[in-house]
């Protein structure tokens, strides 16, 4: 893998891969916030802005990325406030110099003021109606939430990775494998139903305007359990994350139901991203850009507030689901 992913991305490279595609920009970037991909604001010679976003080489193929294309369309086109990439050249995803990029109209927006309940309903009238096109056919190419690629691949990998430090290793390995075995217990017992998923619903990927919500970012959009676009939207002790679902609920059962008893995989869900974003930071550590954005990562402090996180984890998934 190439450790320094984006070096020949220079600000003239990614002007010459919009000119090659018919945008001219006036030469104004803004880099916007971005570790896994590339993405910047584009300023244009004819006064308007586009957002122009370069892949991470090698971690989703043309049909992968193509795939989240069409089911970004397929919710745009139904009038449910995605950001969808622009066809341009009879295309959503274009190659220039060896980068993958595709380019999305530019919208603005704040973070959603999850505290409030109207919020809330309204971002779960939007989640149920997307949920609701998403389940009535599934990815083909684009893989699924599982206990393997978020759980045992991860493990697997870390331990070989010599970042874990020694004095560490077994106890990491054994709070990971007592979380694990949790998770798959959830998993077995219930059977939820998979459908093509936001992936990735945090209020981060949600831009609020008068207008309501837009969401952005289905670059990790994959077959999974409904719940998994819910429970990154709730916070706080039980108490409030219960009247948080419940606001959500409100929203989004005018539009797609949801089974009460997949509640119960929202702890075996947050254990599993847990796990994966260790992962992630590892896997990403050579490229330039996670040093400095992410300096305590692969500290002793580190691993060992991992271990204490994730015993937290294996005694939440014990607990009663939230009931609403």
């Amino acid at each position: 893998m190439n450790s320094k992913p984006y070096e020949g991305l220079t600000p003239d490279a990614i002007l010459d891969a919009l000119e090659s595609i018919g945008l001219r920009g006036d030469g104004r970037l803004l880099a916007l916030n971005s570790y896994e991909n590339r993405v910047y604001q584009v300023s244009l010679e004819d006064d308007s802005y586009a957002v122009a976003k370069f892949y991470r080489p090698n971690r989703w193929s043309d049909a992968q990325i193509l795939e989240d294309h069409a089911f970004s369309l397929e919710l745009f086109e139904r009038e449910i406030p995605v950001v969808a990439p622009l066809e341009l050249k009879n295309r959503t995803l274009h190659e220039f110099s060896g980068f993958r990029f595709a380019v999305f109209p530019r919208r603005g927006g704040r973070p959603p003021e999850l505290e409030d309940q109207k919020v809330l309903e309204w971002i779960g009238r939007f989640l149920g109606r997307i949920h609701a096109v998403g389940a009535t056919r599934p990815f083909k190419e684009r893989p699924a939430l599982d206990v393997e690629t978020f759980g045992f691949e991860p493990r697997d990998w870390l331990l070989d990775s010599g970042l874990i430090p020694e004095d560490l290793k077994n106890t990491w390995a054994t709070t990971v494998d007592l979380a694990l075995q949790g998770v798959e217990n959830h998993f077995e017992i219930i059977k939820a139903k998979q459908i093509r998923l936001h992936g990735d619903c945090h209020a981060g990927n949600i831009l609020w305007t008068p207008a309501g919500p837009h969401f952005v970012d289905l670059d990790d959009a994959r077959m999974g359990p409904a719940v998994q676009d819910l429970w990154m939207l709730l916070a706080g002790d039980r108490e409030t994350a219960t009247k948080q679902l419940k606001a959500l609920l409100d929203g989004y059962e005018q539009f797609h139901a949801v089974r009460r008893e997949e509640f119960s995989l929202i702890e075996p869900l947050r254990t599993l991203r847990l796990l994966h974003y260790s992962y992630w930071l590892a896997r990403r550590w050579e490229d330039p850009a996670f040093p400095a954005a992410f300096p305590w990562f692969g500290t002793q402090r580190y691993w060992q507030d991992r271990i204490l996180e994730l015993r937290e984890q294996t005694s939440a998934m014990d607990e009663p689901a939230l009931s609403v």
